[in-house]
């Protein structure tokens, strides 16, 4: 196997990230809407917990994205 045929390789394994973010953000709302409809009261309390997981749930997806698109063009 050639290096070229390599790095597609390893940039397809990269890219697994990014459908690990979709599925982290879906759980995060999920959870997050379960407890609200539970609980009301407290839900603006945890909105920031909220924001925070998506931020960092997003983030990795974008650094999967980075690495696959690293190892394809470098």
């Amino acid at each position: 196997m050639d290096a070229e045929a390599a790095k597609f390789i390893g940039a397809g394994i990269a890219c697994i990230g990014m459908g690990g973010a979709g599925i982290g953000v879906g759980i995060i709302f999920g959870n997050f809407l379960q407890g609200a409809l539970r609980n009301p009261s407290e839900a603006p309390k945890q909105f920031g917990n909220l924001i925070f997981g998506f931020a960092v749930t997003e983030a990795l997806g974008i650094f999967s994205l980075l690495i696959a698109l690293l190892l394809m063009f470098t």
